[in-house]
């Protein structure tokens, strides 16, 4: 921290608390413009011993932003900046007046001056923080009269090499909506088919890893999945991963048994390894379509499709052209040409040219819709996947589109992301403190269905060396019972899409109990897929370099030697390591020091060349010994 700032906060002059700093008994230089956080921490506390701040007697409710400046932290609470500063420092967190903090630690040093808090939440506030459209919509206010029926939006999904890709060409080339240059939307992610008049939303989004991300970041887009699964091959693991998907997120299926027309299919026995997994088709009395199909030949295609408009007419999906326009970013990447691309698959009222949006951190004025490629379009409406240009910055997959009236609006909803992640930062992701080779976890998050995706996450850390045990889990606030118990066991507490309560914070504050809040899934895994990584042992990787024959020893100290010999194979080396070989025994090991060849220091001698060298070695060597010169490089092991 800076002395000057220091001084601020004590509200006197440098020269002052230089006098008042020595004669507290701190040893600071007269010259020393900084000092570490923990001394400014002791001097803050030593010379303010006097000014007690007693916590507010009548009882006070305030509502705190998710993320705020200390300034306005005090503004908030009607107290002076050097008081909520200096509870602030007590609390651990060394943050100036401009500085970010977030709710959990403003609601810390708020409870402590006797004020009740709760979080001040806007519908807005969670755009960008992966809530699925359909909960936004919700809490929008529009004319019930103004929904009407939209594309559904379906997912092809299964094994690899069942037919997937195959089928999506199929629909593609047969049933694609015609545009008036005959281009289609393939390289926007998501294309249309027309099928008695009626629209259907394919995403094509490549692979699983797509749909993965928008699963970690809480969007889901799908209203339906088509689940491929070949009829000579039956049900594989990639088949069993879809299927755990749509139980996750409440995903319709429709099962397509593919390649029915080969010789070797066995439709009878996919149905029954279906059942095995839960999945109960309708004429084995569940509740699942199945279609029948040869995407190769495109016999049942058409079936298929009226099995998706059959179930988008029961899942009833409808949105409000005329409504608030929200989308949901399914693609993006950054252009060398036109910069920040993002494919946005439109799920509530209509997107327009010049539209002025927020997606994410990302904001600013639509230049372009691109429904295909180089086929530019005025607008958008619900089911609709285009590419937007005109953006600040590459959004997130997940992310949440919303329009606004004005730039500068953008820009707030926008930048209040950008806040957030700042304060974040700042307040500081504790390294977890792992003793020995047990990763203890104390689990809570905000709906059963997150629980089921970081087991699965967490499922795939597992290993022979570090063994990871889940001490408890469950849904709701992170509670004092929660700290209690990561205390006892040395363990970490893990939340996701959930909070911690005031009183909890406290308690781990004084326990040192570390504490880690998440709102993306695959942050938080990849937060732990590093900690197990380190916990790991290292490898080491040994090379062979050469062998060399000792032909005389020159001098003998303690532990150092000055020797010479012949390189008999490969090379020596200055710096690297050596063993003693005798009669076919190894009888110790050393290092190379110096290098010489004909008396000039060198890196390096090769094959056939004598060399003299110094040595550093507790075992005497001999004419006659071998050395055998090796590398040995360290590699940190991998899951």
């Amino acid at each position: 921290m800076d002395i000057s700032t220091l001084s601020k906060q004590l509200n006197m002059p440098v020269t002052q608390l230089r006098y008042k700093i020595r004669e507290a008994g701190f040893h600071v230089s007269p010259k020393a413009n900084k000092i570490d956080n923990l001394l400014a921490k002791q001097i803050l506390n030593a010379l303010n011993q006097r000014v007690e701040i007693k916590p507010s007697t009548e009882p006070k409710e305030v509502v705190l932003p998710k993320v705020m400046s200390v300034k306005e932290l005090a503004q908030i609470l009607n107290l002076e900046i050097s008081v909520v500063i200096k509870k602030l420092i007590q609390s651990g967190v060394m943050a100036s007046i401009n500085e970010e903090i977030d709710y959990d630690t403003a609601a810390i040093v708020a409870a402590d001056l006797g004020f009740t808090v709760s979080e001040k939440v806007a519908p807005t506030a969670r755009l960008g923080l992966g809530y699925v459209v359909e909960e936004i919509k919700k809490e929008l206010s529009e004319k019930a009269d103004q929904f009407v029926p939209r594309p559904p939006i379906v997912a092809v999904m299964g094994h690899v090499d069942h037919g997937k890709t195959t089928l999506l060409d199929t629909i593609r080339k047969t049933k694609v909506v015609d545009t008036e240059a005959g281009r289609i939307t393939q390289h926007v992610g998501a294309y249309q088919v027309n099928r008695n008049g009626k629209l259907i939303t394919f995403l094509d989004t490549p692979g699983h890893e797509a749909f993965s991300a928008m699963r970690a970041r809480g969007a889901n887009v799908t209203d339906i999945i088509v689940l491929v699964v070949a009829a000579d091959d039956g049900v594989k693991p990639q088949t069993i991963e879809v299927i755990n998907r749509a139980k996750l997120t409440g995903t319709p299926l429709i099962v397509a048994i593919n390649k029915v027309d080969k010789p070797d299919s066995n439709i009878e026995r996919v149905k029954k390894e279906l059942s095995d997994y839960g999945v109960l088709i309708e004429e084995w009395g569940g509740s699942v379509p199945v279609a029948k199909i040869s995407a190769l030949t495109g016999e049942g295609v058409n079936e298929l499709l009226d099995l998706i408009l059959l179930q988008s007419e029961v899942l009833d999906l409808k949105a409000n052209p005329q409504g608030s326009t929200l989308g949901t970013v399914i693609e993006s990447h950054m252009s060398r040409t036109i910069g920040s691309t993002a494919t946005v698959l439109i799920q509530n009222g209509t997107l327009n040219l010049v539209d002025i949006v927020a997606v994410g951190k990302a904001f600013g004025k639509i230049r372009s819709l691109t429904n295909g490629p180089g086929l530019k379009v005025k607008t958008a409406g619900p089911g609709a996947a285009v590419a937007i240009t005109g953006l600040s910055d590459v959004p997130n997959v997940g992310d949440i589109l919303k329009t606004y009236a004005t730039l500068d609006e953008a820009k707030v909803h926008a930048t209040a992301l950008v806040r957030a992640e700042r304060a974040k930062k700042f307040s500081g992701k504790k390294q977890l403190n792992i003793l020995g080779k047990d990763l203890n976890l104390i689990i809570k998050v905000d709906v059963q269905g997150s629980l089921e995706a970081i087991n699965e996450a967490l499922a795939k850390l597992k290993n022979s060396e570090v063994k990871i045990n889940i001490l408890s889990e469950g849904v709701g606030e992170i509670n004092e019972n929660d700290i209690l118990r990561a205390a006892a066991a040395d363990g970490i507490v893990i939340g996701f899409h959930t909070r911690m309560s005031v009183q909890a914070a406290k308690l781990a504050q004084s326990k040192a109990v570390t504490v880690q809040l998440y709102d993306i899934i695959y942050e938080l895994v990849e937060d732990l897929t590093l900690e197990v990584v380190e916990m790991l042992t290292p490898e080491v990787l040994r090379t062979e370099l050469g062998r060399a024959k000792i032909l005389a020893i020159f001098r003998t100290e303690k532990d150092k030697m000055i020797i010479g010999g012949n390189v008999a194979e490969g090379k020596i080396k200055d710096g690297v390591e050596f063993e003693i070989k005798r009669n076919d025994q190894i009888v110790g090991k050393g290092l190379v020091l110096e290098l010489q060849q004909s008396k000039i220091k060198t890196n390096e001698v090769l094959k056939g060349s004598e060399f003299g060298c110094s040595v550093k070695t507790s075992n005497k060597i001999l004419e006659g010994d071998i050395l055998v010169i090796f590398e040995e490089t360290v590699r940190k092991r991998t899951l």
